[in-house]
């Protein structure tokens, strides 16, 4: 009887270690599987946030101009301008406003000096100018325009 005592004591013991053993192992399995979906939504969110996005630009036609008298006389400008927008809506709406748009911009350039553009501030400040000649509505019920950057591709003072 003493060896049959002993014998369930040592399969009892063995038992404990199994249901031990596998209640680990189901609870590592169950982490890792849950640890592998978070995984999969933060990679998915990682990709869509470095996923890139196209920006969108409009090109106007490059134009001349004449600049205020200065010191030294008449002056041209020589200028290719591009904008780059937030949406496909702005440069829609752009777009089909052309004669105003380059009506804005060669009104605000023919009132420049010669000495204002020449430098990086001036053509910074020009680009400011710009943006906010532009911000004004060009048509009634007119959503806003998202501008994002001007970009002069041609730049001429002569």
């Amino acid at each position: 009887m003493a060896e049959t005592s002993g014998g369930s004591k040592k399969l009892l013991w063995i038992m404990i270690i199994l249901v031990l053993l596998s209640s680990i192992g189901a609870a590592t399995a169950i982490y890792m599987v849950i640890d592998q979906q978070d995984n999969g939504t933060e990679n998915a969110e990682m990709q869509q946030a470095m996923e890139r996005e196209s920006p969108v630009f409009m090109r106007i036609e490059p134009f001349t101009v004449n600049l205020a008298d200065d010191r030294h006389g008449s002056r041209l400008l020589y200028t290719g301008v591009t904008l780059r927008v937030g949406n496909e809506e702005s440069k829609v709406i752009l777009e089909e406003h052309m004669p105003q748009v380059r009506s804005r911009l060669l009104m605000l350039l023919s009132g420049k000096q010669a000495d204002e553009l020449t430098s990086s501030e001036g053509k910074q400040q020009l680009a400011q100018e710009i943006v906010n000649r532009l911000n004004v509505p060009l048509a009634e019920n007119q959503p806003p325009l998202d501008l994002r950057e001007v970009l002069f591709t041609e730049f001429i003072v002569q």
